[in-house]
């Protein structure tokens, strides 16, 4: 073979592995984190269900494209949309200075208290006096983690991260920790309604710093990504207009939690 002929076969193979990981112009893959509901989670029989899930379904429905759901890790949900694993993230992902120095995202969807959770009747309130030497969990590669990092950690309060928002729980029961953080409606959803809940409440007032907690929740995409961006921001604009989104939020948290 010469060398001509086997530099135009490289390159064409080059240019089929290249395109693999492409976005398909009727195809819309979004990376979600499967485990906090009310927003994303699976159904006994392994379907995706939720909030998020709906509304990139209605996202994929204005555009006439396509949704391809990939599940990912939530701290790795940054890396994998840069490793191109997929084109969106859509896993209730609140909107930070420290995630939009490497990705950007869209206008905030909607807006969650950050709460902190405990047994009922316990003392602990969500502030470093009441928490010293206390143990609390958090989702690892949250806002709520960067929250408590930023202002527990160094405070004589143990912060605890998990990569599955269930194993807080878990552990929350076992005894093993005495706290944890994380948004009002998963607490409620994911917690506090179920038996296992039943002897816990959120404690105290919502957190708030708007440094580590953000501005609302949005979807978020590579920063060269111009073109998708403009269509998505565009879907999402009409989305909320035309009452979509308000409808999607009272038919799971019976309140409007639309970002205006």
């Amino acid at each position: 073979m010469n060398l001509k002929l086997a530099f135009c076969i490289a390159a064409a193979f080059a240019g089929i592995a290249g395109t693999a990981h492409a976005q398909s112009s009727d195809t819309l893959r979004f990376g979600i984190e499967a485990s906090y509901p009310p927003f994303e989670s699976k159904s006994p029989s392994g379907q995706l269900q939720g909030f998020d899930i709906d509304i990139g379904n209605a996202v994929c429905n204005k555009l006439k494209m396509k949704c391809v759901w990939v599940e990912n890790a939530f701290d790795g949900l940054i890396p994998a949309l840069q490793a191109r694993k997929f084109d969106v993230i859509n896993s209730a992902m609140n909107i930070t200075a420290k995630r939009k120095e490497s990705i950007t995202f869209t206008p905030a969807i909607y807006v969650v208290p950050i709460v902190m959770i405990a047994k009922r009747g316990s003392p602990l309130m969500p502030d470093t006096k009441s928490l010293q030497g206390k143990r609390v969990g958090v989702l690892q590669g949250s806002s709520q983690e960067d929250f408590l990092k930023a202002h527990w950690a160094n405070a004589g309060v143990t912060v605890v991260s998990y990569q599955d928002q269930d194993q807080v729980y878990a552990d929350l029961v076992a005894g093993r920790l005495d706290a944890a953080v994380q948004e009002a409606q998963t607490a409620e959803d994911g917690f506090l309604k179920k038996p296992e809940g039943r002897d816990y409440a959120i404690a105290g007032d919502a957190l708030k710093d708007p440094a580590t907690l953000g501005e609302g929740t949005g979807f978020g995409m590579r920063k060269g990504d111009k073109a998708l961006q403009a269509k998505v921001d565009g879907a999402l604009d009409a989305l909320k207009k035309d009452g979509t989104l308000s409808a999607l939020s009272q038919k799971y948290f019976q309140r409007d939690i639309i970002a205006k």
